[in-house]
């Protein structure tokens, strides 16, 4: 639980750190995206570590101050969207598990996209169990007419046991030549990494009549506060003919259902750099030393080939 009300997030002063982007991607990739951090008390050493992905796979780094991070090791191939958790002295890192590279690739030109949910463990963040599933396709609406896709995991803790929420589905983004998610759902477990049971119906789907939902879903992820739930989503949504992403503040008593309260951070010009300016995606919240540090991942433009998604920072004090 984040120890803070829900006005003490609604009305905090957040503003993008003035050196964004904290991580560019590499040259060999054209994205690094979908940031999952543990804050210093929330790890081993005492240490900032992030998670993400590249076309590689996902990579763990390190930093001293949350802001300067290095890059230490690959964790796994065939990668996406990871989702890293620190319970009781071992860490779970969740992750959307794809087909390998060049099957990826061949989606551009028709083949069906597959992916499902691994988890794989570690006491030091550098000794790695092998990986074994966590939540395979079970559900009609997983599947559509691009194929089967779970992906976005993000592990919640209850009282009797785990949630975790993800993505399902696919939605064809035209401008950029690529896919993204198209429904948000969860599943449920006593365990950390088996036995989970997926809902029966999304908790959140795409509506033509919702300004920032009107294409798709993207992902969720969900805080508990002193007086209810939070919700960071980032719709995509079509404005101008043109497509788009923004991260959205929802509100939920129950964690099941959840209502819009406001855009939270939108794409935007930066200065001379276009890194953020059509779309901002996924993200993770932290609070810690009394900041509150939204970690995400923003693209400059939606073509697949001259776009680039990097990550950046967006924090306030409490």
């Amino acid at each position: 639980m984040i120890n803070l009300s829900f006005d003490d997030i609604n009305n905090a002063e957040f503003r993008l750190y003035e050196k964004n982007p904290i991580l560019r991607n590499p040259a060999s990739s054209f994205v690094v995206a979908d940031p999952s951090v543990l804050t210093p008390d929330k790890s081993h050493d005492g240490k900032w570590h992030l998670f993400c992905h590249t076309f590689f796979g996902v990579y763990h780094y390190e930093s001293s101050d949350g802001i300067d991070f290095k890059k230490r090791d690959k964790i796994v191939s065939r990668a996406m969207r990871p989702n890293i958790n620190y319970i009781d002295g071992y860490y779970y890192l969740f992750y959307e598990r794809t087909r390998p590279v060049l099957l990826n690739a061949l989606t551009l030109i028709g083949v069906k996209w597959k992916s499902e949910i691994y988890c794989t463990q570690s006491t030091d963040l550098h000794t790695w169990t092998e990986s074994q599933p966590v939540l395979t396709q079970s559900r009609d609406f997983e599947i559509d007419e691009n194929g089967q896709a779970l992906s976005n995991p993000f592990l919640f803790i209850k009282e009797n046991g785990y949630r975790l929420y993800y993505s399902c589905g696919q939605t064809f983004i035209k401008d950029c030549g690529f896919c993204e998610p198209r429904h948000i759902s969860f599943a449920e477990s006593e365990s950390i990494a088996e036995a989970y049971t997926a809902r029966t119906a999304p908790i959140i789907s795409p509506d033509k009549n919702i300004e920032w939902l009107n294409l798709c879903s993207g992902c969720l992820k969900v805080y508990k506060l002193k007086d209810c739930y939070i919700g960071l989503q980032n719709g995509l949504f079509e404005k101008d003919g043109k497509s788009h992403s923004a991260i959205m503040l929802l509100r939920s008593e129950d964690g099941v259902k959840f209502d819009f309260v406001k855009p939270f951070l939108v794409p935007q010009k930066w200065g001379n750099n276009n890194w953020m300016a059509q779309y901002v995606y996924a993200c993770c919240l932290t609070y810690y030393d009394k900041k509150l540090r939204l970690y995400f991942n923003a693209r400059n433009v939606s073509n697949n080939i001259t776009g680039r998604e990097s990550i950046g920072l967006f924090e306030a004090e409490i």
